[in-house]
């Protein structure tokens, strides 16, 4: 009978370790797509981006990050945008941590590079590390000659790339340095443009959405790990909602379309 219960507690517990192994599997996958509903809540004019759609730009996330040299990420947030004329939109993915899809949380419009004009780069198509040689920092929200707050309001975070290599939009369209950022931009004249290609080559995005990346740590990888090792930062903000998958890469893509689809933002 000893023997007997020994054996059926040995089971028992064999059960017990395969269940704890897999719970945090599940929760994880669940969690991580959590912020879906958070999104849909906390930032304005987002996209009703179709199923469909959804899993054509998870599949080319994909395949543009294993171009890059990326074939494989831990589970986290990607931050994608399309800087096709029509599109226009920004974003953001979570990668599980299995073999399955990237899954999408929202999307929003932007507005990518217009070329044409002196000093107006087209946004370069790639994947960039939002690595912590080149701080973040945020807007003063000052006044420009023409009464624009290029960065938007005070206090919004602008996520910074580095100088990244970019066609120039006039003259002999050589490559060129541009200094890749993405950060909200003035509310009151320039919001209601997004959806348009209008920068001088960075990202713009409404403020909710500026301010969801910077609470969330949607690109915040490096920094969180910084922050383990005892760092400390003072961009980050003060009613940060650290989650276990910050990420740490930007892509920006172009689908060629020649129609805008029906979801995009329309002007």
């Amino acid at each position: 009978m000893a023997r007997y219960s020994s054996q059926l507690s040995a089971v028992t517990l064999a059960l017990l370790m395969l269940v704890a192994a897999a719970v945090p599997r599940v929760f994880a996958a669940e969690d991580g797509r959590k912020l879906a509903a958070v999104f849909s809540q906390q930032v304005a004019h987002h996209l009703n981006v179709p199923r469909e759609e959804q899993a054509r730009y998870a599949e080319l996330l994909a395949s543009t990050l294993a171009d890059a040299g990326i074939p494989e990420l831990p589970s986290e947030y990607v931050v994608l945008v399309d800087r096709n004329p029509l599109v226009q939109a920004a974003m953001i993915f979570w990668k599980p941590d299995d073999d399955g899809p990237f899954q999408f949380i929202g999307a929003t419009a932007v507005s990518t590079g217009l070329p044409g004009r002196y000093e107006h780069f087209e946004t370069p198509l790639g994947v960039y590390d939002h690595v912590l040689d080149n701080p973040d920092f945020r807007s003063e929200g000052t006044l420009n000659e023409f009464g624009i707050r290029g960065y938007g309001a005070q206090g919004r975070r602008v996520f910074d790339f580095g100088w990244v290599t970019a066609p120039k939009g006039w003259g002999n369209h050589a490559l060129s340095q541009l200094r890749l950022q993405l950060h909200a931009t003035d509310p009151d004249v320039l919001e209601a443009r997004l959806g348009t290609a209008q920068s001088k080559g960075c990202i713009r995005t409404n403020a909710s959405f500026n301010t969801f990346l910077d609470r969330y740590g949607i690109l915040d990888g490096h920094y969180d790990e910084a922050i383990a090792r005892g760092e400390t930062f003072w961009v980050l903000s003060s009613t940060r909602e650290k989650t276990p998958w910050s990420g740490r890469y930007l892509v920006i893509v172009d689908t060629e379309r020649k129609l805008r689809p029906a979801w995009a933002a329309r002007r």
